[in-house]
């Protein structure tokens, strides 16, 4: 059923994959606490933050019939993989500064979402 599940959320994605290289589909669920408008705004902050100037784009998919209703993806594109192991690399080397905006953002996210698996892909 996962793979099902994958398989949707790829041939959802596929419209706005084929104007990347590059797509980072991260699957994950609500913490306790946390509403989807507090995550959104998570989101948004990522993208003005981070994402926007390094031409990252992110969509997130919500259910609306789905075995598992409780996850929702995250469909990252991005121009090819070498730009998104760059960007992921200074997002990490940044974690190690916790007053960095990417560290800040991690927490928030960390505070109201779990991940639950991410795969990246290739698009032609």
């Amino acid at each position: 059923m996962k793979k099902l599940m994958l398989l949707l959320v790829l041939v959802l994605a596929f419209p706005m994959a084929s104007q990347a290289d590059y797509v980072d589909v991260i699957s994950s669920k609500l913490n306790a606490g946390c509403t989807m408008g507090k995550y959104l705004q998570i989101v948004q902050d990522f993208r003005v933050q981070w994402a926007d100037s390094r031409g990252y784009k992110v969509e997130i998919l919500f259910p609306a019939q789905s075995r598992d209703i409780n996850t929702f993806y995250w469909v990252g594109r991005i121009a090819n993989a070498e730009a998104f192991g760059k960007g992921l690399d200074a997002w990490s080397a940044a974690q190690a500064d916790p007053n960095s905006a990417p560290a800040k953002l991690m927490a928030r996210f960390r505070e109201c979402s779990s991940s639950e698996s991410r795969a990246g892909y290739y698009t032609r």
